[in-house]
C-alpha cells in the first residue's frame, strides 16, 4: 500500500508541476511514471525506479531518468528499453530528443522489422532471392553506440547486425560504421562477415537494400568458386531496381589466374511486352590453353506487342569463341552448345491473312575453325488458313507463299563456300476429309507447288552455285487413312488400380504421289521443301496400340493413357526420298534405300508421377538396330529423378553406320532430393560416354537452409575430348543465403538450378 501511495504521489506531483508551464501540444506531450520523483528546478525532473516516459507511439523504460522540459530532452540510464511500434532498442544509457524521438543509445542492442526484397529469378543466371525455411523479417542490430537519426534510420558505430534471432546468431555482419535505414538500404564500412563468430571475408564497403517493396537497389552477396582452368573465382554483383517495370544486374568475376569478366543483365516487363538481355566481356590474357585474350557473349530475348494485331520477337545467343564458351558454362547443354544465332520476327494477321517476317542468322561449329552458316535475310511468309471452298463445302482450301533470301556459307579456315540462294515459293492446296464412319477416317490433300530460285548448280559442276536462275513446279497428292479402329473395354470394379480399362488398335496407312521435277540435281537445297523428290510415290504404314485406364484420384475420376505402342515403316519408289523423311531419326547422312528402318516407340505412364519412353529403329535390310533410346522419369514433391540411355550401333554394310568414330553410346542421370521443409536438399547429374569409357561431366550440389541463413555448394567435373584445349576442368562454387539479403548466381549458370 505504501509503494502505491508513493507512485501515485510521484505521478500527480509531476503532472501538477508540468501544468505550471505552458501546456505543449499533444504530439509533444510527455507522460512520466516512476516510483520516486524529484523536481530539481522548474524545467528539470529526476525519476528513479521503474521509469516510464510515454511520448505518443514511443515509450522509454529505464531504472533512472532525467527529463529536461525546456530542452525537450531525456537522459535514461540502467536497463534502458526504447519501444516505437514494432522496433525496440535496449541499452545501458540513452539520450534522446522527446520531440523528434531521435537520440543516442550506448552499448545498445536493437530489433527492427523489415520486409526483405524478393525480386523474381531471371531465366538465365542473375539475381535469385530464395525462400528460406522459417525466414525471419526482423533485423537485430548492436553496437557501442546506436544513434537514431531518423524515424527508421540508425547509425551504428563499432557494431553490426544479423537476421538470426537465436541467442547465439549463426551469422552477423560487423563493421566500424553502419547506416541502417529500415525499409530502404544499409551501408557498412570496413565490414566483416562472421559465421558463428568466425570471420569469413572482409569488404571495405557494402551497400545492400532492406526495402519493403519486392525489389530494391543494392549490392548482392558474393559467390566463391574454383576452376582448374581459371583458378579461384570471386563473383560480385550490383542489382539496380530502375523502376516498377525495369531492373538490371551488373556483375564482376575475378579469377586468380588473371582472367576477369564483366557482365550485365537487363530485364523489363510492361503490359505490351517483356525482354531480357545478358552480356559478358571476358578477358583471359594469361590463358595456358591458347584461349582468346578477349571474348564476348550475349544471350536474351524480347517480346513486344505492336499496333494492328502484330507482335515482334527477337532473340540472341552469341559467343565470339567456341573454346571459351565450352569452358565457361556450368550446365552441359550450354557447355556443349556449338551454335550461335541471332534473329527476330514480326507476325500478325491482316484481312484474314497470316503474315510473318523473319530475320535470323545461325552458325554451327564443327571445330574451332570449321563452321556452317545458315540464315534468312529476310523471310516473308503470307498464308491463309484452311477454309471451306464455299458455304457448307466438304472441301477445304488453303494457300501459302514464301519469299526468302537464304544466307549459307561453309567455312574451313580461310576457305569460304557461298551456297546462298533467293527463293519464292507458292503452294495452294485443297483437302477433303472422309469422316462418315467414326472407326475409319481418310484425309485426302492435293497441292500444287511452284518455286523460283535465283541461283542454281550447273550439271557440269554440282559443288559451286552459279547465278543461273531455276524454276520448279510439281503436284503432290496425299491420302492418310486411320482404321478400321478396334476397341475393347473391361470393367474392373474390384481393381485397386482402375475401375475400367480400354484397349484401342489403330492401323494407319498413307500414300503420297509427287509428279516429276525437272533439274532436281541443280536445285540448291536448304530445307525440306527443296529435298522433295519428283516422280516418286511414298507409302507409310503401321499400327498404334493404346491402353487407357479410368482411375479415381481423390474425389474425381480421370481417364489416363497408360500405354502407347507404335510400329511404323515406309517404302519409297525412289530411294532418294528416304534421306528426307523426318519421321525417322536414323536416315540422316546415310545411303538412300527403298525401305525405311522399322521404328518402334513405346510410352508407359502408369501414374502421373512416373513415365518411361523407349524408341528403336531397326535396319529393315540387315535386321540390326541402328539406334535405340530409353528415358524414364519419376516425380514426387521431395524427390525427382530421370535416367536416359541412347546408342548408335555399328552396321558394317550400311554407310554412315560403318564408321567406328561416329558411334555413340551415352548414359544420363539426374536426381533431386529435398526434405519436406526444404531445409536440406541435393542434386546429382552425370553423363557417361560408354564408347570412351569416361564421364563427360559430373555435377553435384547441395544446400542447407537454417532459420535465418543458408549455404549452397556445387562441384563439377568436365572431361573434354583428347584433342581439345584442356583434358578436364574441376569446378567448385559456394554461396551463402541470408534472410533479407538473398544471393545470386554467376554468369556461368553455376548454383542457378539449386532449388532453394
Amino acid at each position: 500500500m505504501r509503494r502505491l501511495l508513493v507512485l501515485t504521489a510521484a505521478v500527480l506531483f509531476l503532472a501538477e508541476s508540468a501544468s505550471a508551464q505552458p501546456r505543449p501540444s499533444s504530439s509533444n506531450s510527455v507522460v512520466r511514471i516512476c516510483r520516486t520523483a524529484e523536481v530539481i528546478n522548474e524545467n528539470t525532473y529526476h525519476c528513479v525506479g521503474d521509469v516510464e516516459l510515454t511520448m505518443d507511439d514511443t515509450t522509454l523504460f529505464a531504472d533512472e531518468a532525467w527529463y529536461f522540459a525546456e530542452e525537450k530532452r531525456a537522459v535514461a540510464a540502467g536497463n534502458v528499453t526504447y519501444i516505437q511500434g514494432n522496433n525496440r532498442i535496449s541499452a545501458d544509457r540513452a539520450e534522446m530528443d522527446t520531440e523528434t524521438r531521435l537520440g543516442v543509445f550506448y552499448n545498445a542492442f536493437g530489433l527492427a522489422s523489415i520486409q526483405p526484397q524478393r525480386p523474381p529469378a531471371p531465366p538465365v543466371g542473375g539475381f535469385v532471392a530464395p525462400q528460406l525455411t522459417g525466414q525471419d523479417t526482423d533485423v537485430i542490430f548492436f553496437g557501442e553506440t546506436v544513434e537514431k537519426i531518423g524515424p527508421k534510420k540508425y547509425k551504428i558505430r563499432n557494431g553490426g547486425f544479423t537476421t538470426c534471432v537465436q541467442p547465439s546468431p549463426r551469422w552477423n555482419l560487423h563493421a566500424g560504421e553502419v547506416v541502417l535505414n529500415i525499409d530502404s538500404y544499409t551501408l557498412l564500412k570496413n565490414a566483416v562477415f562472421n559465421v558463428k563468430d568466425v570471420p569469413l571475408f572482409y569488404m571495405p564497403i557494402l551497400y545492400y537494400p532492406t526495402k519493403e517493396e519486392g525489389r530494391a537497389t543494392g549490392f548482392l552477396l558474393p559467390t566463391y568458386g574454383r576452376s582448374s582452368l581459371r583458378g579461384q573465382q570471386l563473383s560480385n554483383a550490383f542489382f539496380w531496381a530502375i523502376n516498377r517495370s525495369q531492373d538490371a544486374t551488373i556483375k564482376h568475376d575475378w579469377y586468380s589466374k588473371g582472367d576477369q569478366g564483366v557482365s550485365g543483365e537487363y530485364r523489363y516487363v510492361t503490359l505490351s511486352g517483356d525482354g531480357t538481355i545478358e552480356t559478358l566481356v571476358l578477358n583471359q590474357p594469361n590463358s595456358e590453353f591458347g584461349l582468346p585474350s578477349r571474348t564476348y557473349n550475349a544471350r536474351g530475348g524480347a517480346n513486344q506487342r505492336l499496333p494492328g494485331n502484330f507482335r515482334a520477337r527477337a532473340r540472341v545467343d552469341y559467343f565470339s569463341s567456341l573454346a571459351t564458351n565450352q569452358t565457361l558454362y556450368s550446365n552441359l547443354y550450354d557447355a556443349s552448345n556449338s551454335r550461335r544465332s541471332v534473329g527476330g520476327n514480326v507476325v500478325g494477321v491482316w484481312r484474314g491473312m497470316s503474315i510473318n517476317g523473319t530475320f535470323d542468322r545461325s552458325e554451327q561449329f564443327s571445330s574451332q575453325t570449321t563452321s556452317s552458316l545458315l540464315g534468312t535475310a529476310p523471310r516473308i511468309t503470307v498464308s491463309r488458313g484452311e477454309r471451306p471452298l464455299y458455304l457448307n463445302s466438304p472441301v477445304y482450301f488453303a494457300i501459302g507463299s514464301d519469299f526468302v533470301r537464304y544466307e549459307r556459307e561453309t567455312r574451313s579456315g580461310e576457305d569460304v563456300l557461298d551456297t546462298g540462294v533467293g527463293r519464292f515459293d507458292l503452294n495452294p492446296q485443297i483437302r477433303y476429309p472422309f469422316k462418315r464412319w467414326q472407326w475409319f477416317t481418310v484425309n485426302t490433300t492435293a497441292s500444287w507447288r511452284t518455286t523460283f530460285y535465283d541461283r542454281s548448280y550447273l550439271i557440269s559442276d554440282l559443288t559451286r552455285p552459279t547465278d543461273t536462275s531455276l524454276f520448279r513446279q510439281y503436284v503432290a497428292v496425299n491420302a492418310n487413312a486411320v482404321g478400321p479402329v478396334f476397341n475393347k473395354v473391361w470393367n474392373t470394379p474390384d481393381s485397386a488400380y482402375a475401375e475400367r480399362f480400354k484397349h484401342t488398335i489403330e492401323p494407319f496407312f498413307s500414300v503420297q504421289r509427287t509428279t516429276a521435277i525437272n533439274d532436281y540435281d541443280r536445285i540448291i537445297k536448304t530445307d525440306s521443301t527443296d529435298w522433295v523428290v519428283g516422280n516418286s510415290t511414298n507409302y507409310s504404314y503401321g499400327l498404334n496400340n493404346r491402353v487407357y485406364a479410368k482411375r479415381r484420384v481423390g474425389t474425381t475420376t480421370l481417364t489416363q493413357e497408360i500405354l502407347a505402342v507404335e510400329l511404323r515403316q515406309s517404302y519409297y519408289t525412289d530411294a532418294r526420298s528416304s534421306t528426307n523423311d523426318q519421321q525417322y531419326n536414323s536416315t540422316y547422312n546415310t545411303a538412300p534405300t527403298h525401305f525405311s528402318p522399322i521404328a518402334l516407340s513405346a510410352r508407359v505412364t502408369p501414374s502421373p508421377t512416373f513415365d518411361t519412353t523407349f524408341r528403336a529403329e531397326l535396319d529393315s535390310q540387315y535386321r540390326q538396330f541402328r539406334t535405340t533410346s530409353l528415358s524414364a522419369g519419376y516425380r514426387r514433391p521431395r524427390f525427382q529423378g530421370s535416367v536416359g540411355w541412347t546408342r548408335r550401333y555399328f552396321i558394317e554394310q550400311v554407310p554412315g553406320y560403318n564408321i567406328p568414330e561416329l558411334l555413340t553410346h551415352y548414359l544420363n542421370l539426374d536426381t533431386r532430393l529435398s526434405t519436406a521443409d526444404n531445409r536440406f536438399g541435393s542434386s546429382y547429374s552425370t553423363n557417361y560416354d560408354v564408347v570412351q569409357s569416361r564421364f563427360t561431366q559430373q555435377r553435384i550440389n547441395g544446400y542447407y537452409n537454417a532459420q535465418c541463413c543458408g549455404i549452397a555448394f556445387e562441384y563439377q567435373r568436365y572431361n573434354y575430348p583428347s584433342a581439345a584445349f584442356a583434358p578436364a576442368d574441376n569446378r567448385f562454387f559456394m554461396s551463402f543465403t541470408l534472410a533479407g539479403l538473398g544471393n545470386f548466381s554467376p554468369f556461368s549458370g553455376a548454383l542457378g538450378n539449386i532449388p532453394r
